[in-house]
């Protein structure tokens, strides 16, 4: 996928002045956190767990090594092969030799991020191999030739007029006359459309929620099961994912899914949890011939031990982005790669450079919210300060803002000089607003007023005030 992060302004500016966008957030931005918000309420222990699912993955990354090797031993004695990648170009060279090895014409693909990240779909088809979505979401961006614009929504963005319209652009072969409005109709020619590629499939390939390294297995979650035929069926199953989805047992991995589904689509669990352990065995009734893993490091394993290893904790959830008042107001493309929200804000410079992506740490009110409401506890708003600091230190900031930096620390480090100035200005602010109560354009915040109207200010400011209380005057 090309990044186009480094336009992030143009991008949110365009994505701002899109009505269907603006319905189609509108609705996902209160579905989200009213159902995560009712299902922890059903969950007195949310919190012990919150704490218990940071120290696993705490635990996890501090022997990354360890668990790494002792999972590949599992792999291996389970029948299975694992394929190092250190980068996007490594792990597209592997999937694309395991997909020759077995003549591969089709290859069914669960929804997987990494395989966003590492450009799967455009390579395998400059390659002559047809890549099919299953994902029901994935399937309709992929008809459309977008990206995803959601970590577990990926058609968030699209209200189902859209749906329809593109359904009928690509099903030519189906009567024209068909009822397609609804959304059960919707799901019903996706799931006609994608069951003869399922049973074409020469290879299947799946992301991984989590990595097991007492067992050798991988888990994926998800609401379809479309995850499930896409690993059982075809004769080789491909999971390609990356190094930091590792968990040390089963009954850690138990504690992350409590997590997981609560804090991404407010459920007690998800409607399929499946585990893949190797190919099929003697006597097993179905399942691949073939089982691969490609791991993916691009730049992780460089995180541990710096600012940004909290990072590597994310269960990929997209809590942070459903609470985010910045996402949810211009979602998920104008982020301009894979990953979009406060976690893309922290893991998207780390993956492709801070040059690139440097506009995404200041996509932020630094609310808070991410990490409150984060079931891991990442400290997303620090990891945005982090970032800010390396670009202020590397000159990359524009002119204006480190030459306003620069003038309001000298105000700042002479607090007589500061408490005058903001005295007079709340004085003057204060007077000018005071029959109309508020200000709909002020010089230096045409950023906040553009979009709002400013309150004025009572005319003191809050120091004088409290100096004034202080003294007994008040």
């Amino acid at each position: 996928m090309e990044a186009t992060s480094h336009s992030f302004t143009d991008n949110a500016r365009r994505e701002l002045a899109n009505p269907v966008l603006r319905r189609a957030l509108g609705m996902a931005g209160t579905g989200f956190p009213a159902r995560r918000a009712e299902a922890i309420a059903r969950l007195p222990e949310f919190e012990a767990l919150r704490d218990q699912g940071k120290a696993i993955k705490d635990h996890t990354i501090a022997h990354l090594d360890h668990y790494l090797e002792l999972w590949e031993r599992n792999v291996t004695a389970a029948g299975g092969i694992v394929h190092w990648a250190r980068d996007s170009a490594e792990a597209r060279a592997a999937v694309l030799e395991i997909c020759r090895s077995v003549d591969a014409k089709i290859v069914t693909k669960g929804k997987s991020m990494v395989a966003e990240e590492i450009g799967l779909n455009e390579h395998l088809e400059a390659n002559g191999i047809i890549p099919v979505e299953t994902d029901l979401g994935e399937y309709i961006i992929q008809l459309r030739h977008e990206p995803p614009s959601h970590i577990i929504a990926p058609a968030i963005h699209l209200m189902k007029e859209q749906v329809e319209e593109t359904f009928r652009a690509a099903h030519t072969e189906l009567d024209p006359a068909r009822a397609l409005a609804e959304a059960p109709q919707l799901c019903a020619e996706a799931r006609t459309m994608l069951r003869p590629q399922f049973l074409a499939a020469d290879v299947g390939v799946t992301g991984a929620n989590f990595l097991v390294a007492e067992t050798g297995s991988s888990i994926i979650v998800t609401n379809e099961g479309n995850g499930d035929l896409t690993q059982t069926l075809p004769k080789v199953h491909v999971v390609v994912t990356s190094i930091e989805k590792m968990v040390p047992t089963l009954e850690d991995a138990a504690t992350l899914l409590r997590l997981l589904a609560r804090s991404a689509t407010g459920q007690e669990f998800s409607s399929y949890t499946t585990m893949s352990t190797g190919p099929r065995r003697p006597g097993d009734l179905d399942g691949p011939e073939q089982y691969h893993v490609v791991l993916l490091d691009n730049g992780r394993s460089s995180m541990i031990g710096g600012e940004f290893q909290d990072m590597l904790r994310c269960l990929r959830c997209a809590a942070c982005l459903n609470h985010c008042p910045v996402y949810t107001a211009i979602g998920g493309h104008a982020y301009g790669w894979v990953y979009p929200g406060p976690m893309g804000a922290v893991l998207t410079p780390a993956l492709i450079g801070i040059d690139e992506a440097g506009h995404l740490p200041n996509a932020s009110s630094f609310c808070g919210r991410c990490e409150s409401v984060c079931p891991v506890k990442i400290p997303l708003p620090k990891m945005m300060r982090h970032w800010r600091e390396r670009q202020f230190a590397a000159h990359k900031v524009p002119a204006t803002y480190r030459y306003g930096l620069g003038l309001w620390a000298f105000v700042a480090r002479r607090p007589a000089l500061y408490h005058a100035m903001v005295e007079m200005k709340a004085r003057m602010l204060g007077w000018l607003g005071k029959h109309r109560g508020r200000f709909r354009s002020t010089p230096l915040a045409a950023g906040w007023t553009q979009a709002r109207d400013m309150p004025a200010p009572e005319g003191r400011s809050f120091h004088a005030l409290w100096a004034e209380r202080r003294r007994g005057k008040r």
